[in-house]
């Protein structure tokens, strides 16, 4: 296995990428550079997808849908911090975004080409409604107290939290994931397990053998590594990404649904594969597991740094986000009661996706 890795693309990527990093690290880019870098950007995150499911095949399911998680989170938080730090007109707003888009992202685009594609290739694969219901309850909660609350408390002008709101807040992220790790891990580890025709957990693992523990730590390094490149070429990219989103007339907001949308590549793929291997539940995981990530982990680190980044926090969502939120638990809740995918399912999720990316360029 180490072998193997040591001789394929997924190793070249991330030397590669770091040195892209350290070259235009601090500097103006032309067009054709900032081409070549987003192109070197996008196999880093591929090959940080490759690394992190060796990784996650080697502790198991469901501590490997965690890995990928955490990975994603330290993506979005670097590139959100880094773009704040600048101190921009339209920055105050980036959290808010980058995090609502990546709850829309996973609960619809992710969940749903997850489904599509399971069902397609297997009939009607099965998951477990038990722990996948649990997981969609801690999404609509943390993203209720995190970006609708701010809407409707009046103690700060504007969709704000106060300090003391916003910690609060913070510490009860924390509390949620916390918690729900714990009952992935732990207490009812078997609701997370991929589920048989029959309705039996069984083991995520069985569809491929468990790398060996050098090739684990050597996938592990390159993750580190990919996952660094990846912040740092980003935000050497951004600026040319702000000034086509003004050239092209697109609201502001829509840097953070591509920031968002950059960050999920490698859970949107891992997802996909594992439905086409019926592995529903692990999709599923993924899916949800990273929209808890992204505001359990995004939203409280953010108020800690909010003390040193210039300008205020807004998070507070729109008219038209609440409503696209709404109809996004509502329809998850109906997907998740029967335990089964279906090919209609996937396409309703899909559905309410694109209208959520149409509606973001075209408000």
């Amino acid at each position: 296995m180490a072998a193997r890795i040591r001789s394929s693309w997924t190793i070249v990527v991330p030397i590669l990428a770091a040195i892209a990093l350290i070259a235009t690290w601090q500097r103006s880019l032309t067009l054709v550079i900032v081409i070549l870098v987003g192109a070197v950007l996008i196999a880093a995150v591929l090959a940080a997808v490759h690394h992190a499911e060796v990784v996650a095949h080697r502790v198991g399911e469901p501590f490997g849908s965690l890995v990928l998680a955490v990975a994603v989170t330290i993506i979005e938080v670097a590139l959100i911090v880094t773009l704040m730090a600048s101190g921009k007109p339209g920055t105050d707003t980036l959290a808010r975004d980058t995090v609502f888009a990546a709850v829309i992202i996973t609960c619809n685009g992710i969940v749903g080409i997850s489904l599509l594609l399971g069902s397609i290739r297997h009939n009607l694969p099965r998951f477990n409604p038990e722990g996948t219901g649990a997981a969609l309850g801690i999404v609509a909660t943390l993203t209720t107290i995190t970006l609708v609350l701010p809407t409707f408390t009046v103690s700060e002008p504007g969709p704000q939290f106060t300090p003391s709101q916003l910690g609060f807040v913070a510490v009860a992220a924390l509390a949620l994931y916390a918690a729900f790790v714990l009952t992935q891990t732990r207490r009812h580890r078997e609701f997370f397990l991929p589920v048989s025709t029959s309705g039996e957990a069984i083991d995520g693992n069985e569809h491929a053998p468990t790398p060996t523990l050098k090739a684990t730590m050597l996938s592990l390094g390159l993750l580190l590594v990919s996952l660094i490149a990846v912040v740092g070429l980003a935000k050497a990219v951004s600026p040319a990404l702000e000034a086509g989103v003004e050239a092209a007339g697109i609201p502001n907001s829509f840097v953070g649904v591509v920031i968002a949308l950059l960050v999920l590549l490698p859970e949107g793929i891992a997802a996909s594969r594992a439905a086409l291997q019926n592995r529903i539940q692990t999709s599923l995981n993924l899916a949800f597991g990273s929209a808890m990530a992204s505001i359990g982990l995004t939203i409280p680190v953010l108020a800690v740094l909010s003390i040193w980044l210039p300008g205020p926090l807004t998070l507070g969502l729109g008219p038209l986000q609440i409503v696209l939120l709404v109809l996004t638990v509502a329809v998850a809740t109906l997907t998740v009661i029967p335990g089964r995918a279906t090919r209609l399912q996937g396409l309703v999720h899909l559905i309410i996706f694109a209208s959520f990316v149409f509606l973001a360029i075209s408000p």
